[in-house]
């Protein structure tokens, strides 16, 4: 014990006699949690439309209005023809094409029924698909005003009508602030403290003091110990940081307790640093330090859940996650701050944490070589 609380007692020493290290774990977070949330947005806006329009008749101003009064959808260019529309797809001037059709408003009134040709730019896909899904939505609105300008329904209409209300649960504004900066701040976290703990382990081998910590009686596991500890306590700064701006600039308050988010992290950081560690023991240079820790960062980032829901990810995808101790984390960060969770809905969750932190930890220590 006396062995682990010197190494502990030189890392702190270490940590804080260099400035930079002060301004790389506590800083940095700080300021990209601030900034990320605000860019990181799922709202699709500001389609460009382009129509290009063959009848000119009271019926398309009517349904062109109904669009671009929508706020999402705007209208960049008015043609009549599709090759000077298909000029502007190419150029990325416009994301949806609208070509009305000859004798619109007169088939529309004659046959109840009309065809319009709808083209959409389909390099940005998720832009496309949600762009689509609007246009659809407001043409399909601007259907049922007509209809209803039409036809007149008795006083008992034999049609069975079916009306639905909905609510937003968790999240009934559909901020999609609080739904990304719970899992923003287990990124920032984890790229911190892993590559942090990383780089001090290989640092000690190019300078050459691990060769004097290699002669000396301290046992192995007390070194791994001795170098894991300041950067859990560390960690834990970090997160209580970042849950302060979430409060401070986003308004976010866990509607669950926030005891269990640091009963959580105590965990998820004793893994993730741990696998830093492990990587560091491997390795001899800290630029290899750095290559192999973003090769598995940006493995485990992707495959978080963070972007993507693990649901919609292919069978493997979702094995991976298995293994992937950052899905933990965003998927109990929610749970707590978002839906208020309890010990009991994120106790499997633990449990997984507290098997790779004695896997990895292990591994670690194993690993690791004391040469004389």
């Amino acid at each position: 014990m006396r062995n682990i609380l010197t190494i502990i007692r030189k890392e702190f020493s270490q940590f804080f006699r260099d400035k930079t290290n002060i301004r790389m774990l506590l800083v940095m977070p700080a300021i990209q949690l601030i900034i990320l949330p605000l860019v990181a947005d799922y709202e699709v806006k500001n389609i460009k439309l382009c129509v290009v329009d063959h009848d000119h008749s009271h019926y398309v101003n009517e349904m062109i209005q109904k669009i671009t009064s929508s706020g999402y959808i705007n209208l960049c260019a008015y043609e009549n023809s599709m090759d000077k529309a298909m000029h502007l797809f190419e150029q990325d001037e416009a994301d949806v094409i609208l070509e009305i059709m000859p004798d619109f408003e007169k088939n529309l009134i004659r046959d109840n029924e009309v065809t319009i040709g709808v083209s959409i730019n389909a390099v940005n896909g998720p832009r496309a698909s949600i762009g689509g899904q609007y246009l659809q939505s407001i043409l399909g609105e601007f259907n049922r005003e007509i209809r209803l300008k039409w036809i007149q329904f008795p006083k008992f209409n034999p049609v069975p009508i079916i009306k639905t209300e909905h609510s937003y649960w968790f999240n009934p504004s559909m901020n999609y602030k609080h739904f990304m900066v719970p899992g923003i701040l287990v990124i920032l976290l984890t790229m911190v403290g892993a590559n942090m703990s990383a780089l001090n382990f290989v640092k000690e081998k190019e300078i050459g003091t691990i060769e004097q910590i290699n002669v000396s009686p301290i046992k192995k596991y007390e070194f791994i110990l001795g170098k894991l500890i300041p950067f859990w306590i560390l960690g834990q700064v970090v997160l209580t940081i970042g849950l302060i701006i979430a409060f401070l600039f986003y308004g976010i308050i866990p509607k669950g307790s926030i005891a269990l988010i640091y009963v959580f992290s105590s965990f998820y950081l004793l893994a993730v640093l741990s696998f830093g560690l492990l990587i560091s023991t491997y390795v001899k240079t800290q630029q290899q330090t750095m290559l192999i820790s973003f090769f598995f960062m940006m493995i485990f980032i992707l495959l978080s859940g963070l972007y993507t829901s693990i649901d919609s990810m292919p069978k493997w995808g979702q094995v991976v996650t298995w293994f992937n101790p950052i899905a933990y984390f965003v998927k109990v960060n929610r749970m707590v701050i978002m839906k208020g969770s309890g010990f009991s809905d994120i106790l499997p969750s633990i449990l997984s944490m507290i098997a790779m932190a004695t896997v990895l930890i292990s591994w670690a220590v194993f690993n690791y070589k004391k040469r004389a």
